[in-house]
């Protein structure tokens, strides 16, 4: 592929959806989703339990199927494996990882290199090079050789990632890392995924409740509740009270909103 051919190539972005909408459990839970996020950003998507998040997360992955419109993975409607292999996901539950599996991060990390084509042992030196990138990148080169259940929260939430990592994936999709972690490996994991699109050139699209960490460590935050209600950069994210409107949520201590409530309920009794 020429120097031409590759510029061009990297301008297709990662992930476009169009007009999604998507019914779980006979409800629509995701309304004409509108979606597109470019190489190297961090997208923070946050959004009230129910809102939708997992569902768009796992509708991009194939894993769930949606009722209308389209999602162009690095270009394609109908990816490829190839295409597909540079997605990574690592789920809210990726790092609970039962104590009496006696694993080391090296192995953890390795599994992530392992395919249709390389099952077979021993490692290549190209598998080994992947893995000792990928704990390098994570900063978990100190703990490589300690069992899993040895390290910290945060630590091995690192670990799930560089997984991910090794595998070669480009666009990496995240459910909940932060939970269960203490400030500062918080603070270190928003800095090594930040790290990881401007030094590694990886995108990552991240769902939190933190909106507090998302805004502080994301470029864009996307609000979701069925609809998409904010779209833009972290610093302009929306106060609690635009927030609100956003949603169309009212003030239960408006005067106005009271009475309006009152007559509705009214109303309803006397159907």
């Amino acid at each position: 592929m020429s120097s031409a051919e590759l510029m061009e190539t990297s301008k297709i972005p990662p992930l476009k959806v169009d007009k999604l909408s998507v019914n779980r459990s006979g409800r629509l839970v995701l309304e004409d989703v509108c979606l597109t996020i470019n190489r190297g950003e961090f997208v923070g998507l946050v959004g009230p339990n129910g809102g939708g998040k997992t569902t768009l997360l796992l509708t991009i992955l194939g894993l769930l199927k949606h009722r209308k419109g389209n999602i162009e993975l690095y270009g394609n409607t109908r990816p490829s494996s190839s295409v597909l292999r540079k997605l990574g996901w690592v789920s809210q539950h990726a790092s609970n990882i039962p104590k009496n599996i006696k694993l080391t991060v090296r192995e953890l990390v390795q599994l992530g290199t392992l395919n249709t084509s390389n099952m077979l042992w021993p490692f290549s030196s190209e598998q080994n090079e992947q893995v000792d990138q990928a704990i390098e990148l994570a900063g978990l080169k100190p703990v490589e050789n300690r069992n899993i259940s040895k390290l910290s929260g945060g630590q091995r939430q690192r670990a799930v990632i560089a997984r991910v990592l090794a595998s070669k994936a480009e666009f990496i999709l995240l459910d909940e890392p932060l939970v269960g972690i203490d400030r500062d490996s918080r603070n270190a994991l928003l800095k090594f995924l930040d790290n990881l699109c401007h030094e590694a050139q990886k995108t990552i699209l991240m769902i939190s409740h933190d909106i507090a960490a998302i805004q502080q460590a994301s470029h864009r935050m996307v609000f979701l509740e069925e609809k998409i209600r904010y779209d833009g950069a972290a610093d302009c994210f929306p106060d609690l009270a635009d927030l609100a409107n956003l949603r169309g949520i009212k003030s239960v201590h408006d005067s106005n909103y009271s009475d309006n409530t009152l007559y509705q309920l009214e109303d309803m009794g006397e159907e």
